[in-house]
């Protein structure tokens, strides 16, 4: 199967954006692995503004209920430490192993090993497709601009 993607381009800033997938107005992606089970990750924007991964740690449990909005955890960057938010309800699987010894995949494969988590449960309605992505991307660049729309 293809894997579909729109690309990006606003100011100097440009990405592809995996069609494949869900996306929180909070810059996060998320994938459907198997029915019910979603991937959690960044997106090429967030990463952008967190800069090169340094360290992350998670403060959730595996098998712990997490609500959208939940601090899950926090990550430092080159540019920024922040919180990581849970964009959706459910029960909290579980962080991706391969982060403990590949931090930087986050920033080099967003999309793809550089997943943060796993959670079983359900997105709620203000996740958006691909397309509205792009609207949310160019409502936070016009903002960082200093433009109104």
């Amino acid at each position: 199967m293809e894997n579909k993607s729109i690309q990006y381009k606003r100011s100097r800033f440009s990405t592809r954006l995996p069609s494949d997938r869900l996306y929180s107005a909070s810059h996060f992606w998320l994938k459907e692995a198997q029915p019910g089970e979603w991937r959690v990750g960044f997106t090429k924007f967030a990463t952008r503004i967190l800069g090169e991964p340094v360290e992350l740690d998670f403060e959730v449990e595996a098998q712990s209920q997490v609500r959208a909005g939940t601090i899950v955890g926090w990550i430092e960057g080159f540019k920024a430490v922040t919180d990581l938010y849970c964009p959706l309800d459910g029960c909290f699987s579980g962080a991706n192993p391969e982060l403990d010894e590949e931090i930087c995949l986050i920033q080099n494969d967003p999309y793809g090993r550089g997943w943060l988590y796993v959670v079983d449960g359900t997105p709620p309605a203000e996740c958006v497709d691909a397309d509205g992505y792009a609207k949310v991307l160019d409502g936070a660049i016009d903002d960082m601009m200093g433009k109104s729309t």
